[in-house]
């Protein structure tokens, strides 16, 4: 028995030990950081069970380093909590310091972390729109409540770009994140796009402007404002977001949201390697058709916000961790420098425990800051 306390414990701590240092490059410890960071503190009762057990039932020559591993356990799984609380405290001034409006006080919410579920769901339907070449695109829709009635005001639009190394994924990617966004009363569009190998760049961004352009055309019986779209784009669809949110040059775009995303594709190329958790630089030659060389330069180029950053460029909030080992966090913050550089309103939030794909939990540490200050960022550039 005492050795498996001590199996246990030793298990525990090199899980925890995940929300101190980015994850090994293999897929499925990504996946195992991602639980330690926004599921960790479900762990907190049994370890220390764990350690209660280790203290009354182990022999002398186990009990202190079983109790050791269950101190170190308790320290990672709780990291990411008093971090979340700490960075909690500053956004509250950060984000109206950004893109103005008010004081928007935020405690993280411990008992929230704890719920299950959440709002209820949301009126869906799929429209179909055309890509350029004519062929059929699907987008789900999202109504709020009272949209659109008789005499309502029109809602601003939230564009939901998912996310899959461009070769996969589809707009149920975090669906449940739509109805969360609905209950603040925006409208939502979760669009789908054509996929790598098969379709290379640009036509991933022209499938984005085709169903921007359907938005609009339809802006009348969708019930939103043809004139406050939003783009949201996460990994993959984040890279979509601030392509095309900068290089499209329409006012129309209030704001771009991206989430643990490559921004200067150039500079992504340099440091994709053949060996990490995603292999990237195959998706890379996947999405362009090959390596920044010749002409196929200039699409690499046609494909980086950074590049196409400039004044007057919509605001734009990003959010990366820095444990991310699928998508650097410098991606973020090296377009957070160029925005300063450019007067664009922006705000850069960076979680230092965080993974990618950490808003998989809405409720965990990095989704109530993530959920905080998306709704935030909205609520002033929509308004």
């Amino acid at each position: 028995m005492s050795w498996i306390l001590f199996t246990l414990a030793v298990v525990a701590a090199l899980v925890a030990l995940l929300n101190f240092r980015p994850a090994p490059s293999f897929m499925w410890t990504w996946k195992l950081a991602i639980i330690a960071a926004e599921y960790g503190y479900w762990f907190v009762l049994p370890v220390l069970g764990l350690a209660g057990a280790a203290w009354l039932g182990a022999p002398d020559s186990l009990r202190p380093i079983t109790l050791i591993c269950c101190l170190l356990a308790l320290a990672g799984f709780l990291r990411p909590v008093w971090a979340a609380r700490r960075l909690a405290a500053t956004l509250a001034r950060d984000l109206p310091a950004a893109f103005g409006g008010g004081p928007a006080p935020l405690q993280l919410n411990l008992v929230r972390l704890f719920r299950v579920g959440g709002p209820p769901p949301a009126a869906r339907q799929t429209e179909v729109f055309a890509r350029p070449d004519g062929q059929e695109l699907k987008l789900d829709f999202y109504r709020p409540a009272g949209a659109p009635e008789t005499g309502a005001a029109p809602r601003p639009c939230v564009v939901v770009i998912h996310g899959g190394g461009w070769e996969g994924g589809d707009r149920a990617q975090l669906a449940w994140w739509n109805p969360r966004l609905v209950a603040r009363g925006y409208a939502v569009a979760a669009i789908s796009y054509r996929l790598a190998p098969r379709w290379i760049w640009p036509a991933q961004r022209d499938d984005v402007l085709a169903a921007l352009a359907f938005l609009k055309d339809r802006a009348g019986p969708l019930g939103i404002d043809p004139g406050r779209l939003v783009l949201f784009g996460r990994s993959a669809g984040g890279q979509l977001a601030t392509a095309v949110g900068y290089g499209a040059g329409d006012p129309a775009i209030r704001g771009v949201i991206a989430l643990y995303a490559p921004h200067d594709m150039p500079f992504t190329w340099s440091v994709s390697r053949e060996d990490d958790a995603l292999n990237s630089a195959r998706l890379m030659r996947q999405y362009f058709g090959g390596a920044p060389e010749g002409e196929r330069r200039a699409h690499f180029d046609a494909a980086s916000g950074q590049g196409l950053a400039r004044p007057g460029s919509p605001p734009t909030l990003l959010l990366h961790g820095t444990a991310d080992t699928l998508s650097w966090y410098r991606h973020s913050e090296r377009l957070a420098a160029r925005l300063q550089e450019l007067g664009v309103p922006h705000h850069f939030l960076r979680l230092p425990w965080a993974t990618h794909g950490f808003d998989f939990n809405p409720d965990g540490p990095g989704g109530q800051l993530a959920d905080h200050a998306i709704g935030q960022f909205l609520a002033t550039v929509t308004r």
